[in-house]
């Protein structure tokens, strides 16, 4: 077994649109970025490369790279978990909890864990989605940005005498 955290954070800034989990969030203001910005993605992609030893988002989606502006992070997600099922490693669960004054994303979590358990392949019961304020301390509670955090556990299999040992 191997475990996972990810964090990201983004600036609240005008002219962006707002998308957390794959989800646009109607809201005067959207999230900055060089991709799409998109937090609770960034930090599950954080988690999962983390627990596989893969670095982080930074090395594989670099923002200076131009093929990564404005980037869909659903399909960057998907390039992370195609990564980890290569590795031969299964993802146990995720679980996340965004930091987020406003908008209340409570309507818009259950499409949140199915966009991430259909990206990632895995039953949405295997998801969590959280949100949170920070009682109008700090940036977050500022409303200057939303920051997210993510942990994963991934199983790999392992053989021994040719008997698969593991999940």
């Amino acid at each position: 077994m191997r475990i996972g955290h990810g964090y990201d954070v983004h600036k609240l800034v005008e002219g962006r649109k707002l998308i957390i989990g794959g989800i646009e969030i109607p809201h005067e203001k959207g999230l900055l970025g060089h991709s799409d910005a998109d937090v609770l993605l960034h930090a599950v992609m954080d988690a999962l490369l983390g627990a596989a030893a893969l670095g982080d988002i930074g090395t594989h989606f670099p923002d200076s790279d131009e093929r990564f502006k404005d980037a869909d992070s659903k399909k960057l997600l998907q390039y992370v978990a195609e990564m980890i099922y290569q590795k031969g490693y299964s993802i146990g669960n995720i679980d996340c909890t965004v930091i987020v004054q406003e908008p209340k994303l409570k309507g818009y979590i259950p499409d949140m864990v199915k966009n991430i358990s259909d990206i990632c392949k895995i039953s949405s019961d295997c998801v969590n989605v959280k949100a949170t304020t920070e009682e109008n301390l700090g940036f977050t509670g500022q409303k200057l940005g939303i920051s997210a955090h993510s942990v994963c556990l991934l199983f790999k299999k392992t053989f021994i005498n040719n008997k698969s040992h593991g999940i």
